[in-house]
C-alpha cells in the first residue's frame, strides 16, 4: 500500500493512495465508516507504530468500503495538497555515506571505500514534499548537489537487533533526495551543516509498505536532472545491505517507529562529474526507484 500525508480543508491528515484510481482514502474516516469507531492517531508518524497491523487493517477497511460502496473517505488526489509522508520526523534522518563502491571512488578514490558503516544525519527541518521547491541558496552555496536514495522507514521499536531479524523491523520504503551543499560540507569538515539546509531533503511521494517490495536489495535506481540520466544503479550494489545497516545502528541505539534511514547514493552525483554538474535555479531533479515510484522536485 502507498501511505501518504496530505492537507485538505486546511488540516493535515493521512491516508492510502490508490494509484490506478488516482484516489486518496482518509484512513481515519475510512476506519470510522467501516468499523463505527475511530482509534487511529492523528498523524502517519504515530500510526506507523502499529506496523503490519496498520497495513492489514487498511486493506480490510478498503475492501469493505468498496464492497459496500462507502465512498465518504475517498477524494481525488488532485484535490489535496501532498506533504512529505512524514512531514516532520521526530529525529534527525540517519544517512549512510559511500554505500556504493562506485560513488565512494568518484568522491575520493579506492582508498575512500569504507570498511565500516559511515553515518551522518540531516535535520528534520530539511524535509519537503515531492514537487515542492528546493531552495537554491545562492547566497550560501555555489555547490548544491543531488543524491538519489532509497530510504527505509522503521516500524518497530528495537535495540540490539540481529541481522536475521532486521528486515522485520521495517514498515516500508520511500525515496529521498539528499541535497548537499558540497562547499559548506568541505569548509566545516563535517556533513551536518551542508546536509541540513531547510528544504534540502525532498521525500516521498509516499511510503510503500514493505509487503509490496519483493527484495529491497534488487531495485533499480535512477536520477535525472532536466531529463538527463545522471545516476543509474541497483541496490544490489550496496556495500552494506539494509540488514547490516539496521543491526549496526541498533547496537547501542534504540530505533523507533518512524525513524528514517537513507541507504546511500550511487555514482553520478554532480560533484563527481568533470566538469561538475551541480544544481542551479530552474533545474528539475527526478529520482525513480523500482517498485517505489518517482520523486520530482525543482530548484528555485
Amino acid at each position: 500500500m502507498k501511505f501518504i500525508s496530505y492537507r485538505a480543508n486546511g488540516e493535515e491528515t493521512y491516508g492510502v493512495y490508490l494509484e490506478e484510481e488516482k484516489t486518496v482514502w482518509n484512513l481515519q474516516t475510512l476506519e470510522a465508516s467501516v468499523s463505527g469507531e475511530r482509534t487511529l492517531p492523528d498523524t502517519l508518524l504515530e500510526a506507523i507504530a502499529a506496523g503490519e497491523e496498520l497495513v492489514i487493517c487498511a486493506q480490510k477497511w478498503l475492501r469493505t468500503a468498496e464492497e459496500k460502496e462507502k465512498k465518504e473517505a475517498a477524494v481525488s488526489a488532485e484535490e489535496v495538497e501532498w506533504l512529505a509522508p512524514i512531514p516532520r520526523p521526530s529525529k534527525n534522518i540517519m544517512c549512510i555515506g559511500k554505500n556504493y563502491r562506485d560513488h565512494a571512488i568518484e568522491m575520493g578514490g579506492e582508498e575512500s571505500i569504507p570498511s565500516n558503516l559511515m553515518v551522518f544525519t540531516k535535520a528534520p527541518t530539511a524535509v519537503i514534499a515531492a514537487n515542492e521547491l528546493i531552495p537554491a541558496y545562492t547566497e550560501l552555496t555555489e555547490a548544491l548537489d543531488y543524491e538519489g536514495e532509497l530510504a527505509v522507514i522503521i516500524g518497530r521499536r528495537g535495540k540490539g537487533i540481529s541481522k536475521e531479524a532486521a528486515l522485520d523491523y521495517i514498515f516500508g520504503y520511500t525515496i529521498i533526495n539528499d541535497v548537499t551543499a558540497r562547499d559548506i560540507q568541505k569548509r566545516h569538515k563535517q556533513f551536518f551543516l551542508g546536509k541540513s539546509l531547510d528544504g534540502t531533503c525532498p521525500m516521498g511521494p509516499w511510503i510503500v509498505s514493505k509487503d509490496e517490495v519483493q527484495d529491497p536489495h534488487q531495485l533499480n535506481i535512477e536520477t535525472k536532472v532536466n531529463g538527463d540520466i545522471r545516476q543509474q544503479s541497483n541496490t544490489a550494489h550496496f556495500i552494506f545491505p539494509i540488514d547490516d545497516i539496521i543491526a549496526t545502528l541498533s547496537k547501542g541505539m534504540t530505533l523507533e517507529p518512524g525513524d528514517i534511514i537513507a541507504t546511500g547514493t550511487p555514482a553520478g552525483v554532480g560533484q563527481g562529474m568533470n566538469p561538475p554538474g551541480l544544481l542551479k535555479s530552474g533545474d528539475v531533479v527526478e529520482i525513480k526507484i523500482e517498485q517505489i515510484g518517482t520523486l520530482t522536485n525543482k530548484v528555485q
